[in-house]
């Protein structure tokens, strides 16, 4: 900036009586926002589905500052489809289980407090390959999975035992899902209550009283991308484990404000000073 502009400035905020900074604002305004811009491009390049509040968290920046670039940009996030909940029929003939809603009022409180559970297909070579997944309620952490080709009781069984694991076998006290008849299944909860837990289920036909798990497959979907794209199964399992692990260790919450994994960290190590205090 030359003499000339800096004695103008001067001028105008003494005849005004306003602050220099105001001007000075004005003129460096375009070029802090054209650098601002390159650091959300590339957090959106990682991140496709960021809106301005978790580019915002992500950038340690003011988020109202963030939309407004975004605007005057034209960045915009995708989209998550709107997810209708689909009728079925054959959910609605089926018989009503004995296991009610048992989380419909309960918020959780620790992690493994609530865990749910559902399943989703993901469409590859003229087929469908089918993924389950365990949810802890509290952190927003994907605990257990599993992949098969088929959608039966041991798919779900599959991901119960691989959260089991994962966990070091910290029990939960609610294992939630729908009535499916994997889930309804004896093998399924016989397993859940021989190791005491409770086992809570949506009402027939209502995947609405789930709705993390339905949440969480809408953003899964989208991060995955086409599944048709890859090769092999291999390629396309690989895929989905780093989509889960990208969801636990790198997508921030905007509820948390964190991925899931360092809001689970947090809280042990909080919880850890305070017995020590």
């Amino acid at each position: 900036m030359d003499l000339m502009v800096q004695i103008t400035i001067s001028q105008l905020a003494v005849i005004f009586n306003l602050r220099r900074s105001i001007f000075y604002h004005r003129l460096t305004k375009p070029a802090d926002d054209e650098l601002l811009k390159d650091k959300i491009k590339a957090v959106m390049k990682a991140n496709p589905a960021y809106g301005h509040k978790r580019v915002a968290l992500e950038l340690n920046l003011n988020k109202k500052r963030i939309l407004r670039v975004m605007n005057e940009f034209n960045l915009h996030p995708q989209r998550v489809r709107q997810r209708l909940w689909p009728d079925k029929p054959k959910d609605k003939a089926k018989p009503t289980t004995k296991y009610q809603n048992l989380i419909e009022t309960v918020k959780p409180i620790r992690p493994n407090h609530i865990w749910v559970s559902d399943f989703t297909y993901l469409r590859f070579n003229s087929g469908f390959v089918y993924l389950s997944t365990i949810v802890d309620r509290y952190t927003r952490e994907v605990v257990g999975w599993n992949i098969s080709r088929y959608h039966n009781q041991a798919l779900v069984i599959g991901a119960l035992t691989q959260a089991l694991k994962q966990t070091g076998f910290q029990l939960p006290e609610y294992l939630h899902s729908d009535q499916g008849g994997e889930y309804d299944s004896q093998a399924y909860t016989k397993l859940a209550e021989s190791l005491g837990i409770k086992i809570s289920m949506s009402r027939k036909a209502s995947p609405w009283e789930n709705p993390h798990q339905e949440s969480y497959y809408s953003h899964f979907k989208l991060d995955l991308d086409n599944p048709n794209r890859f090769e092999t199964l291999g390629k396309l399992i690989e895929a989905v484990y780093q989509t889960i692990n990208y969801y636990n260790q790198r997508r921030i919450q905007s509820v948390l404000k964190m991925p899931p994994v360092k809001f689970r960290q947090q809280y042990y190590e909080q919880l850890t000073v305070k017995n020590e205090c």
